[in-house]
């Protein structure tokens, strides 16, 4: 939901508007702003859920 947000934020929309629509409190949106999920931690992730899969 926090890359929505960013773009959201990006159109002009605010923040804290797009946070309370979405239910999502700002202060862990900032902190995940600060440090957003790195390429190697999206592709742990695929690889970790395909090896559930199948």
């Amino acid at each position: 939901m926090y890359p929505l947000v960013r773009e959201l934020a990006a159109d002009g929309i605010p923040v804290v508007v797009s946070c309370r629509v979405l239910k999502l409190a700002r202060q862990p949106y900032y902190r995940w702003l600060k440090n957003p999920i790195t390429d190697a931690e999206v592709t742990e992730a695929y690889r970790a859920n395909a090896a559930l899969r199948g």
